[in-house]
């Protein structure tokens, strides 16, 4: 579940940064301190619409707009909520080094990897593997395994998302490159 502070924040940080603006810029123009912006950009505050407007005026947008970018992140995030399915551990695990730089981190030496055949009813409602967990707490992490391509993906936030494939390689299979 997404917070709306945290969302309106993220579209906040989004719209300055794309105008390649400094925090220190857009709080002389609101008139709020520079420490208060950060926190609001970050979701730990949350603003009035008196001083969203004086944001939004600061960033030359309409407070409107950016309620309208909110809600529609909201609602992706609502939605995306049902689409992926947490895959069982499969019977074979991927090496080390093709974790690397993974946002998956593996729990107890546990490691998902890609299983044969297209995933069963049962296991589409089988509970969430014990092997995997968010690198970070705050994240919600889903993974998919189909055949030799196991899938996760990490949303930290509304506005981030991170998606992390990797392919398997049968040891009787050459890699050929062109």
């Amino acid at each position: 579940m997404a917070l709306l502070r945290r969302v309106i924040g993220d579209a906040l940080r989004a719209r300055r940064q794309g105008q390649r603006r400094t925090l220190r810029e857009v709080s002389t123009a609101a008139n709020v301190s520079l420490g208060y912006l950060s926190e609001i950009e970050r979701g730990q505050k949350e603003a009035s619409s008196e001083l969203l407007a004086s944001i939004c005026e600061a960033l030359g947008s309409q407070l409107s707009e950016l309620l309208r970018e909110a809600s529609d992140s909201l609602a992706r995030t609502e939605r995306a909520d049902g689409v992926l399915v947490e895959a069982p551990l499969g019977d074979r695990q991927l090496s080390e080094g093709a974790l690397a730089g993974s946002p998956v981190a593996p729990v107890g030496g546990e490691v998902p990897h890609a299983r044969t055949g297209p995933p069963t009813p049962a296991a589409l409602a089988a509970p969430a593997p014990a092997g995997l967990a968010p690198a970070e707490p705050d994240a919600a992490q889903r993974s998919l395994t189909d055949g030799q391509v196991s899938v996760s993906v990490r949303r930290d936030g509304p506005l981030r998302t991170i998606l992390h494939a990797v392919r398997t390689r049968r040891p009787d299979q050459s890699v050929t490159r062109r």
